[in-house]
């Protein structure tokens, strides 16, 4: 069976796709998909492109059309715990949509994907990760090295860029997210449709505040190495 393995941008995609074997590329959608082999294990690696709209077709496609067993984004996010640091790497345990919700007082209220309190009403909010998987996943990175620390926690997706530190501090506090980014909630709530498990896996490239662009772009290639190393790791296990 074949692991699908995502990316949302250029950088991300090549600390990967340099070491493929017996690649076979083709294009569906928007996506070009690669098959091939990664470190003995049969993979289809996918670009993505930013934002969930993207990830969301590619996430089908890769559970539909390439029939893969378990589905892993992989690449950089922006960091919301002051605790961690730039190269520091966050493994989801959770994955909420925090752009998901209802609009009152001048605020969003987040709410389940697909669901609205007058309408299918639920008590979930957001989408954990498989217990079994998650499990084998720390014990595969226990004392594994890398430039950063591997720490676990929540992992927030929205289609905006944060760039903002008022921002950053309330989603903290609001719904204590470690990380942020822009597509692992699409890919959760797609795998979840096609019950196969999932995995997030980000290298913070920035801090999500007031100077995010600007670390960005400084250390993008530093933390999509990182990424893909803890990604490579994972491989066994997955």
């Amino acid at each position: 069976m074949t692991i699908g393995l995502i990316c949302a941008i250029p950088q991300e995609l090549e600390a990967l796709r340099s070491d493929l074997v017996e690649a076979h590329s083709e294009a569906r959608a928007h996506a070009r998909f690669v098959t091939g082999v990664l470190d003995g294990y049969d993979v289809v690696l996918a670009g993505s492109g930013m934002g969930k709209v993207n990830a969301a077709i590619v996430t089908t496609l890769l559970a539909d059309r390439f029939g893969c067993r378990t589905i892993v984004f992989s690449g950089v996010a922006g960091g919301l715990d002051p605790e961690l640091s730039i190269g520091d790497v966050v493994v989801a345990d959770r994955i909420i949509q925090h752009d998901a919700g209802v609009l009152e007082n001048e605020k969003i209220r987040t709410y389940q994907p697909g669901h609205a309190p007058i309408i299918n009403e639920t008590d979930r909010l957001g989408y954990p990760v498989d217990p079994g998987l998650l499990t084998r996943v720390r014990e595969r990175l226990d004392g594994f090295e890398v430039p950063g620390h591997v720490v676990y926690g929540t992992v927030l997706t929205g289609d905006q860029y944060l760039n903002c530190d008022s921002t950053r501090a309330w989603l903290l506090a609001e719904l204590g997210g470690q990380a942020i980014e822009m597509e692992g909630g699409a890919v959760a709530q797609v795998c979840e449709a096609f019950n196969i498990p999932w995995l997030v896996v980000r290298a913070l490239s920035d801090l999500a505040g007031g100077n995010a662009l600007f670390d960005f772009t400084a250390f993008v290639e530093q933390a999509s190495a990182t990424s893909a190393t803890i990604l490579r790791r994972l491989l066994p296990v997955l």
